[in-house]
């Protein structure tokens, strides 16, 4: 992914993966929309759409310096979303492409072009 000018991998396994983060899978997992989601960036709770039945480890993700938390599920607190520190990627677990609706994450599109407009500066 070096080369790569922005990853913004909807899939977040493959991200989390390549760091070398393991997975658990959860006892009911993550079905169907209005999950609440708070962008630790921000502060602010978006309303989610998702379909997984895995997550990522906490305690791997925060034993690993090169990873960013950048969302939490406000249900159970877990992981919905990374970011790189060494590289120009990060990632979701849930669909922030949900049509039609809801649209909260639709900023995640506009700061993946924003990245790729940036490094090509």
């Amino acid at each position: 992914m070096e080369n790569l000018y922005s990853e913004f991998a909807l899939d977040i396994k493959c991200l989390h993966l390549s760091e070398g983060i393991r997975t658990y899978k959860m006892h009911n997992g993550h079905r169907g929309i209005n999950h609440p989601v708070q962008n630790l960036k921000t502060g602010k709770s978006e309303v989610t759409s998702q379909n997984h039945g895995f997550g990522i480890n906490t305690e791997d993700v925060n034993a690993d310096n090169n990873i960013v938390i950048t969302h939490i599920n406000l249900n159970d607190n877990t992981i919905e979303g990374i970011e790189l520190k060494d590289k120009n990627c990060f990632s979701v677990q849930y669909h922030p492409e949900s049509s039609p609706g809801p649209h909260d994450s639709r900023y995640l599109f506009d700061e993946f072009v924003e990245r790729m407009i940036e490094f090509k500066k």
